[in-house]
C-alpha cells in the first residue's frame, strides 16, 4: 500500500538519484503530506499507509538535477479511488522532455 515513484533519466540510461520530491493532498487547499529524495536507485516511498481517496500531486525538483534541462520542475496530477492500492508513478526524465504512467 501507498504511494511511491521512481526516476530515471533516460539520457544517460540510469536511474536519476538525490532528487528531491514533494507529495501534496488536495483537500481544501494542497497541504504537504510528505518529502524526500530519491536514493541512488532513483525510488523514494512517499507514505506507506494506504491512501485516502483524494487528488495528489507529486512535484520533482528537476531544475536541482539537471540545471541546464528544459523544465525545471515537473508536476504530477494523479486520482486515488480507493486507497487498497498501492499507487506507484514513475517519471522518466530527459533533458527536453518526461514521460509517467501508472506503474505497479
Amino acid at each position: 500500500m501507498g504511494i511511491s515513484t521512481h526516476v530515471l533519466d533516460t539520457a544517460k540510461g540510469k536511474p536519476a538519484a538525490g532528487i528531491a520530491i514533494t507529495l501534496e493532498i488536495l483537500r481544501t487547499d494542497w497541504e504537504r503530506i510528505a518529502s524526500g529524495a530519491t536514493n541512488d536507485d532513483g525510488r523514494l516511498k512517499l507514505i506507506e499507509d494506504p491512501p485516502e481517496p483524494a487528488t495528489y500531486r507529486i512535484t520533482f525538483d528537476t531544475g536541482a538535477y539537471d540545471p541546464n534541462g528544459f523544465f525545471p520542475r515537473v508536476t504530477i496530477e494523479f486520482a486515488v479511488r480507493t486507497g487498497a492500492q498501492h499507487y506507484h508513478v514513475p517519471l522518466l526524465l530527459s533533458p527536453y522532455g518526461y514521460s509517467t504512467y501508472r506503474g505497479s
